[in-house]
């Protein structure tokens, strides 16, 4: 099962010297895909002054290339969509990057499918750097996919939406829950079942940025951005 995130405006990148792959739109090879949309938690785009939620600030929720793309697709691009959602009417962007490696379980064995990254590109494009979110405990599943409190408490609660959270682990191998059997208890075996895993994660790099003609002032504390450590 893939989650996808609630997109309000989505970019393509295209070359338009080489001809759309089956699937892509019309006008040229995607070479990468950048959407601003909606956060989980709202909350986290109140550090723009005088704005709306949703109406003027958003979050960058999504921002792929390919590894052909030139060296400086990804600035480039990122200039072109901050302009175009501008002209929309989008007056901050907030960002986050996920410095935590993600890894897949297959049938041949583990699969790096993130590295994690620190947020390079966001310093590039002039975003101010707030820091880190908080840090928490997160449940891995299988697939590099993140089970989050909230879909693990309708679960043990048999709160509404507890079916659609259930059947992701069953998708990944858990076994069927018995009848009368407590939502918890099901989860907690559903859990090692499969080989999840808990982690302590020490919480994303936050950053954020006005754009447009009428720049907004940011309420929170900017902070110097982080570095990657040097190679041994």
């Amino acid at each position: 099962m893939k989650i996808r995130p609630a997109v309000r405006f989505a970019y393509g990148l295209q070359r338009i010297d080489e001809p759309a792959a089956p699937g892509e739109p019309a006008g040229g090879r995607l070479l990468g895909v950048l959407s601003l949309g909606i956060p989980m938690n709202g909350a986290v785009l109140d550090i723009f002054e005088g704005t709306r939620r949703y109406a003027e600030t958003l979050e960058l929720n999504r921002l792929v290339l390919l590894d052909r793309a030139e060296s400086n697709a990804e600035s480039w691009f990122c200039s072109k969509a901050f302009k175009a959602a501008a002209l929309q009417g989008i007056r901050g962007v907030v960002a986050h990057s996920d410095p935590q490696p993600r890894t897949r379980q297959t049938s041949d064995g583990p699969e790096l499918i993130s590295p994690g990254h620190i947020g390079h590109v966001y310093v590039a494009q002039d975003f101010l750097y707030l820091g880190r979110t908080r840090p928490r405990r997160l449940t891995i599943l299988p697939d590099a996919t993140v089970l989050s409190e909230r879909a693990a408490q309708k679960i043990r609660r048999d709160e509404v939406g507890h079916k659609g959270a259930a059947r992701r682990l069953t998708n990944l191998g858990a076994p069927p829950r018995q009848a009368g059997e407590a939502g918890a208890r099901w989860l907690t075996r559903a859990l090692e079942e499969i080989g999840a895993t808990t982690i302590h994660h020490p919480g994303n790099h936050r950053y954020a940025r006005s754009i447009g003609r009428r720049r907004t002032r940011l309420l929170g504390t900017a902070y110097p951005a982080p570095r990657a450590a040097p190679s041994p």
